[in-house]
């Protein structure tokens, strides 16, 4: 149950309440809105200007409250997240579902968060105007740490998803690209035990002729400059 409304002006008053127990952001309040079993307070974030999207080189900076439409009509986002965004939620929810709360409140069967993985998005973690973190969405999955997600960073420089399961309810969702001079690179998420909700990431070359990875049972962790071993979440 929500106790109590915060709206603050500016991103160090927000840093402070969230710094206190029990209060947490509110973003586009699709999940937040929801009966809650404990006593929160909420902080909302829309007076913050954390809702850009911008283009910086070869990477396209998107602001943690930006909502997933708003995402989906941008000129710079490659086609691959257009197609993932369209199958993430219907309209009405992409236009109140910000990218963050996306993030924070995925399981196994989110196709945007699957092509983040494939993309290894960064994610910027702020703790005070003085003290911030930068994590690889495969390093913040699995224990989801807390402070305020002001940002998530992906590169354009990947060519165009070489799979992406169907838009039915899944047991895997894989995503594969293949980045300029390299091989194909993907990661999965493993959705079948939903308990526990798996994220099980993939990355290499398919061998000509095989099956695709998500139709083998050889997809065993690996641990190089790409690949991360099991992620349980």
């Amino acid at each position: 149950m929500i106790t109590a409304y915060h709206r603050p002006q500016t991103l160090d008053e927000a840093l402070k309440l969230l710094a206190q127990p029990n209060i947490l952001p509110l973003g586009g309040g699709t999940l937040l809105s929801h009966s809650q079993a404990d006593s929160v307070q909420v902080v909302d974030l829309q007076a913050l200007g954390l809702n850009t999207i911008k283009k910086n080189g070869n990477n396209l900076e998107i602001g943690a409250t930006a909502t997933l439409q708003q995402l989906l009509e941008n000129e710079a986002l490659p086609a691959a997240l257009k197609s993932a965004l369209k199958l993430e939620a219907p309209l009405n929810l992409r236009n109140a579902g910000t990218a963050a709360g996306t993030i924070v409140a995925c399981d196994g069967r989110s196709t945007f968060v699957a092509m983040l993985l494939a993309l290894d998005a960064k994610i910027e973690i702020r703790y005070s105007n003085l003290e911030n973190r930068m994590l690889n969405i495969g390093d913040f999955l699995p224990l989801r740490p807390r402070g305020l997600i002001t940002s998530i960073t992906i590169p354009l420089n990947a060519k165009s998803p070489l799979s992406m399961s169907p838009a039915r309810p899944p047991t895997n969702r894989l995503c594969a690209l293949r980045w300029h001079n390299g091989p194909p690179v993907g990661r999965g998420w493993r959705s079948a035990d939903t308990a526990r909700r798996r994220c099980w990431p993939w990355t290499g070359p398919n061998p000509k002729g095989s099956k695709p990875p998500h139709a083998t049972h050889s997809m065993k962790p690996t641990m190089n400059g790409l690949q991360r071993s099991i992620v349980w979440m």
